[in-house]
């Protein structure tokens, strides 16, 4: 997934689609909340992912973890203090925001294929987080992600 092309900036109306994806929404969601047709907002999502180099069919959380490695959008700030996780479960975090397939997720975080949605699921209830794209933002307001784009590639941190 890392790329030494660079990153072409978002236009505005891109930034705006983002920065909803940023904080939070999905693609139905933005829709209703910019008045843009589903087919528009999915447009921009693709748009946005060619921008930011993604695999053209990652998943949100994977995006999200791009536009605020790549400062986008600006990283979020904590409402609450991080929680206490265990290296795994670090280790998960990190695979969830970067490769977009569950099988390489699997082999990011060390997890066999049948005990990934346990784990997922652990990780999401002990952080409070909706969902996987908001674990991701969650772990950007608690600096539990790499914000440097160099640091994607495997530097641990």
């Amino acid at each position: 997934m890392t790329t030494s092309a660079p990153i072409t900036p978002l236009t505005p109306t891109l930034q705006r689609v983002a920065q909803h994806l940023a904080n939070g929404l999905t693609a139905k969601e933005i829709a209703a909340e910019t008045s843009l047709s589903a087919v528009t907002v999915r447009q921009y999502m693709r748009d946005i992912r060619e921008s930011l180099h993604c695999p053209p069919r990652c998943k949100p959380p994977v995006i999200v973890h791009r536009l605020f490695t790549t400062q986008q959008v600006a990283s979020p700030t904590a409402d609450r203090p991080a929680p206490s996780l265990t290296p795994e479960q670090r280790l998960l975090l990190r695979a969830v925001a970067e490769p977009s397939d569950p099988r390489d997720i699997a082999v990011a975080a060390k997890l066999a294929p049948a005990d990934q949605r346990a784990a997922l699921d652990q990780l999401l209830a002990d952080t409070g987080a909706r969902d996987t794209t908001h674990l991701v933002i969650l772990a950007h307001g608690w600096k539990l992600l790499p914000t440097d784009p160099a640091a994607r590639s495997g530097a641990s941190q």
